[in-house]
């Protein structure tokens, strides 16, 4: 698990505020403070102007799904690294209807410094849909510029990126600022109605649980003429821990965090294995194909976690839970202790979960009681992590050693050019704690 070296420092985690000379604290506390009175009662008649960070395919459905979820919402600025994933998002949206999508040339910002501009234009609401390791900077900087915040899953990839997203969630708390995670499930009718019968006991104590994230391999960005090392990793970050933060992280933390939510509380100790069979080829970094966890948990209950992208193989995306009375697949039906079905959800409605999410949060802040998910996000993003220190190092891993870790994956110096690709983790030879 290497951690860069510290080098002159043109952006990280702690100077993100000061890295754009052309956004003055006053020109953001002076925007926050006009977005702030404007939505501390706003009501659906109140046009609600939203901002994108992150452009790509991610970026631009949860966009569209803000944009439809609720009345008078617009898409009003945008913010890429790159050009090209701007001007596409750019040439997408201008064919799109101007009551929802109206995007001034003026409003669209590149660079590493383009959630500034976009922090400092006039929006109330933020997507943050960039690689994660940039979303702790970036949710503390729009909380900081008196933003909404819609950030895609997981919120960090290190015990330094959570401990930043949970002090955010903080100051969001005592702004009213509202923090929406994309972890659809929270705001999946099936999922809350089967947790609501949970939690009133309907399977009684939780024993036990299985969560799985398996399918085949997910797609590769090729490396082009002219890209520096640190360009290609960040357009092909899935495979770049110090960005994706592994597969476990980025991908297998919404079961993490089901599995939280059933619980009631976060685990206080892991072990597991993991390793890199098939995906062996430099193309694909140095992140892991396969994982499984063991999670033990302070009521005792234990959690095996499991997830592979593996092409070929079986494929499954799901929870089950056992009880003391019976046993639940959480997105779905509950069972007696004889394994009949004791509750099905059953809904003529179709509700889509991705718009939902937005739809919850839009209606808090117009309610003046803005939904926050930083903190709970947080803590199923670290579980995640654990999991994926505890098979990258072979050691057990407890979740106090965890979120108090001084592992800090961002590099000190971000600027394209040289950037070696860190070696594959080999268990017990990491070390931890760290």
């Amino acid at each position: 698990m290497q951690q860069h070296n510290a080098h002159s420092v043109t952006f990280s985690r702690r100077n993100f505020l000061k890295a754009s000379a052309s956004l003055s604290a006053a020109a953001v506390a002076a925007t926050a403070s006009l977005n702030c009175a404007h939505l501390a009662h706003a009501a659906a008649s109140d046009k609600i102007r939203v901002g994108l960070v992150g452009c790509g395919g991610r970026g631009r459905g949860a966009a569209v799904d803000a944009v439809n979820s609720s009345k008078n919402v617009q898409l009003v600025a945008l913010g890429d690294l790159f050009q090209d994933q701007l001007d596409a998002a750019k040439t997408f949206f201008d064919t799109q209807p101007k009551e929802k999508y109206d995007v001034k040339q003026d409003k669209c910002f590149v660079g590493w410094d383009a959630c500034q501009k976009v922090l400092a234009s006039d929006i109330d609401y933020v997507i943050l849909a960039t690689p994660p390791a940039f979303r702790p900077m970036m949710i503390e900087a729009a909380i900081k510029a008196g933003k909404h915040v819609f950030a895609e899953k997981p919120v960090a990839v290190d015990p330094a990126g959570v401990r930043l997203v949970l002090a955010a969630a903080a100051q969001a708390e005592q702004k009213g600022l509202g923090i929406v995670v994309g972890t659809q499930r929270r705001h999946d009718p099936a999922y809350v109605e089967s947790l609501k019968r949970i939690h009133d006991g309907a399977i009684g104590k939780i024993l036990a649980g299985q969560v799985y994230w398996t399918q085949g391999g997910a797609r590769v960005v090729e490396r082009k003429p002219g890209w520096s090392d640190l360009e290609y990793q960040c357009r092909n970050w899935w495979y770049f821990t110090w960005l994706a933060g592994d597969f476990i992280v980025e991908q297998h933390m919404h079961q993490h965090d089901v599995a939280n939510w059933v619980i009631g509380e976060r685990p206080k100790l892991c072990i597991a294995v993991g390793g890199r069979q098939v995906r062996t080829d430099p193309a694909y970094g140095h992140i892991y194909d396969h994982f499984s966890v063991d999670y033990e948990y302070p009521s005792g209950a234990r959690v095996t976690s499991v997830c592979r992208q593996i092409d070929g193989c079986y494929g499954r995306v799901g929870e089950n839970f056992i009880g003391a009375k019976g046993s639940a697949i959480p997105q779905s039906r509950i069972f007696d202790e004889t394994g009949k079905i004791a509750w099905k959800y059953e809904s003529e409605e179709e509700i889509n979960p991705y718009e939902q999410e937005h739809r919850d949060l839009i209606a808090s802040i117009r309610a003046g009681k803005p939904f926050n998910e930083g903190k709970r996000a947080a803590e199923s993003t670290l579980t995640a992590i654990m999991g994926r220190i505890a098979a990258y190092t072979g050691q057990a891993v407890k979740w106090t050693d965890a979120l108090n870790s001084k592992l800090d994956l961002m590099p000190r110096k971000l600027e394209f050019g040289p950037f070696p690709t860190p070696p594959v983790a080999i268990p017990g030879k990491d070390p931890w704690p760290v």
